[in-house]
């Protein structure tokens, strides 16, 4: 009789494991040059967004023993100066069809436009560019962490509640600055706020030692609300703060800092998903880890609405209006058609608290008050084919 029950659970595992629907998922991560430490304080971060994909690909099984799927995870680390359309394409011949893609932005508009890529989704986890969801578009990227313009309107919504409405604008003179300032200056314009004060920071010594003596000469001008930084590389803009002419605030890429994620951040059920990714990373989830847990979880959940696994019927699904997933930020996120944009609030934050969550409702829009954040479809240059 024990033998005969044995018999019945092995057969039983057997058939259910046949009918288990397998879900390839890849990671591409493109490694850069590491770029000198600006602070001994800051510990080094390694594995970002490979964390999140692990994490998601945990949640996604656990949802998947009840459904009859099983997700599966392939790491593709592409060395400096190694070529990354090499490693899609290689992923691309194994089959992988959702692409999860840690890289530059010119490296995933070329990515997105090679011939290897027609019949595959990839999910842009770590590129801010607008160009990206405007005129450099692509039918197969999706978008998961927010865009610059989307940053720039929750800094630009939050200060326009506070009425601080003169900016004072400092940027750097990388090519990732000027694409954040822009994107300040647009939002600006949109909610009303004057720019009375633009400067580059050109200055190539080391900001640490000077701060003091330089900066407050730096920010004299009339007057102004707040000053507002754009400093992707961080080379200055941590030295803004208490040292400007003016006693004023300091908001963008350093002082108060709109971000996809923030370990602070624990409403809506949040603090269950820090402590679960803490336990497995040994360090606190940032954007792009986050960004990389969404994109599974996006993938997971069209699987499991729609009982398919193939691209089609899952990029279907994902852009349509059923679509909706849970991402601890107090609504319901789901793509923008257009572009095919997440959409999300941005967590304002310092470095050690959150501020606010933007956009507050009071913000109002036809369809939904997240797309007050970013461009909305009548603004956008994107010329995918939603019908």
């Amino acid at each position: 009789m024990i033998r005969f029950f044995l018999l019945l659970l092995c057969f039983s595992s057997a058939v259910s494991l046949a009918a288990t629907k397998v879900v390839n998922v890849a990671y591409l991560h493109e490694k850069l040059p590491t770029p000198p430490a600006l602070s001994n304080l800051d510990p080094m971060v390694l594995g970002e967004g490979l964390q999140g994909v692990r994490l998601g690909i945990e949640d996604s099984n656990t949802t998947g023993k009840f459904t009859g799927h099983h997700y599966k995870m392939k790491y593709v680390d592409v060395a400096v100066d190694s070529s990354v359309q090499l490693a899609f394409d290689e992923l691309v011949k194994k089959g992988y069809r959702y692409i999860i893609a840690n890289v530059q932005a010119k490296t995933l508009t070329t990515l997105a436009r090679s011939a290897a890529a027609k019949n595959i989704l990839i999910f842009n986890v770590a590129a801010q560019d607008d160009a990206l969801r405007n005129k450099s578009c692509s039918t197969n990227v999706v978008h998961i962490t927010p865009s610059d313009a989307m940053r720039a309107d929750a800094l630009a919504q939050f200060m326009f509640k506070k009425r601080w409405k003169k900016w004072f604008l400092i940027k750097g003179d990388s090519a990732a600055d000027e694409q954040f300032s822009l994107a300040l200056k647009r939002s600006a314009k949109h909610f009303g706020i004057k720019i009375v004060e633009e400067k580059t920071w050109r200055f190539q010594h080391d900001a640490r030692r000077t701060a003091q003596a330089e900066i407050p000469v730096f920010t004299q001008a009339d007057d102004y609300d707040a000053v507002v930084v754009a400093d992707v590389a961080g080379l200055f803009g941590e030295y803004l703060p208490l040292n400007t002419w003016l006693p004023r605030p300091v908001v963008g890429t350093q002082g108060l800092v709109p971000r996809a994620w923030h370990r602070t951040h624990e409403r809506w059920g949040a603090v269950q998903l820090q402590n679960r990714f803490y336990e497995q990373a040994g360090r606190w989830m940032g954007d792009v880890d986050y960004a990389s847990w969404l994109a599974v979880r996006a993938i997971g959940e069209s699987v499991t609405r729609t009982q398919k696994a193939d691209l089609a019927s899952v990029k279907m699904f994902m852009l349509s209006e059923q679509f909706s997933l849970a991402g601890f930020k107090g609504t319901r996120l789901s793509f923008r058609r257009w572009n095919q944009q997440l959409r999300q609030p941005v967590l304002l934050a310092t470095a050690r608290s959150l501020v606010s969550v933007l956009p507050h409702r009071e913000f109002l829009h036809p369809r939904t008050f997240l797309d007050t954040l970013g461009y909305d479809e009548p603004e956008s240059s994107c010329q995918l084919n939603t019908n």
